[in-house]
């Protein structure tokens, strides 16, 4: 029997804290979600703004870089949620992806190979080439269906002068016809993971470019057309087990997830066919995905419907959440001490994102 999917320890102390005096055995799953930061190849692609990325760009993007990267990446995903599952994860949402190549690149690397992952691509209108991407194991999740939902934002005219530009190099591109901010689709995946439906969506919200509050109207569009995507699956079964997941440039406290999307921090409060949020409460604590000017935020999360909170495990249920900030991800020296340890055209590091995740539990009979 392969312990990859079997959790074999004390989780009745987590789970049953008080119902139960004895020991269960439970299948685990790892979901997690990472950003992958720029995961270019050398290519120039003449539709795409991606000529930085190239080996005559202003990051001087090799081939040597690249495959570094690879590792890099394929590193952290590999050992995410290692913690209590010693198996790689089930679900990886990714995010700053160029094109299906570079995950086939990915999931090619030594340390995943034998993972047998799938991948899960469109190509967004993101003008800079960045799209979102599912990746699963072929072995424990069969896909169904999966299309890419787009978002229509447009750029007003009259704008404040009074916001804050945050530096970023997720910028949108804005079409000068109809003003349209071209940004990412969002990936709906519906499927069966042992058996058990389950729905996937993965999301690369816009950007802060010009300003939070300038770009909040963008990313509360994100929100409500992530809420429109579950209201529609849960019209068709009030039971549907969604999960959403993805750099959502906003943090749990922000309107995008508290009001267009509905998100609630403790479980007790969250409706029927409501959503949790469980990353909220740990950005109360002051934990962080993304640091900006010395302050963290986590604009990282992964959220789940009330059908994944219940106390029934005799089908797969939510157990508990975290972010994967691991010493070797860190930066460990200079004015940027303490960051993720991000890439760039002196140094190639992992990601300016800590990646985070979630289990999945089910009771073994």
């Amino acid at each position: 029997m392969r312990i990859s999917i079997f959790l074999y320890c004390f989780l009745v102390l987590a789970v049953y804290p008080k119902s139960f005096g004895q020991t269960k055995k439970f299948k685990i799953h790892t979901l997690a979600f990472y950003n992958f930061e720029n995961l270019f190849d050398t290519i120039n692609d003449p539709e795409t703004f991606d000529e930085d990325w190239t080996p005559k760009g202003s990051q001087n993007w090799t081939f040597a870089k690249y495959q570094k990267k690879l590792a890099n990446l394929s590193r952290v995903l590999a050992e995410i949620g290692n913690s209590e599952n010693s198996e790689s994860p089930t679900f990886i949402g990714g995010c700053e992806i160029e094109n299906r190549g570079v995950l086939e690149d990915l999931i090619a690397q030594p340390i995943l190979v034998d993972k047998k992952y799938g991948i899960i691509h469109f190509d967004s209108p993101d003008k800079r080439g960045i799209d979102v991407a599912l990746l699963y194991r072929k072995e424990f999740f069969q896909p169904m269906t999966y299309s890419n939902i787009p978002l229509y934002v447009f750029q007003k005219e009259s704008i404040s002068k009074n916001n804050k530009e945050e530096l970023t190099d997720d910028v949108e591109v804005v079409s000068s016809k109809n003003k349209r901010v071209y940004t990412r689709d969002q990936l709906l995946v519906s499927g069966f993971l042992e058996g058990e439906e389950i729905h996937l969506i993965v999301n690369h919200w816009p950007s802060r470019s010009g300003g939070e509050q300038r770009s909040s109207p963008f990313r509360e569009a994100a929100g409500a057309l992530n809420r429109k995507i579950i209201d529609s699956l849960q019209r068709i079964n009030p039971n549907a087990k969604v999960i959403t997941m993805g750099d959502l440039n906003d943090g749990p406290y922000n309107k995008s997830v508290k009001i267009a999307l509905g998100a609630k921090a403790k479980k007790a409060d969250v409706p029927p066919m409501g959503i949790y949020n469980p990353f909220e409460d740990m950005a109360k604590k002051g934990m962080g995905t993304i640091a900006h000017r010395d302050a963290w935020d986590i604009f990282d999360q992964i959220m789940i419907t009330k059908s994944l909170l219940q106390s029934d495990y005799s089908s797969y249920q939510f157990w508990k959440a975290g972010i994967y900030n691991k010493s070797f991800l860190v930066q460990t020296s200079g004015q940027f001490k303490g960051y993720p340890l991000r890439h760039g055209a002196t140094e190639i590091g992992f990601s300016d994102h800590f990646p985070v995740y979630i289990y999945l539990i089910k009771e073994k009979k």
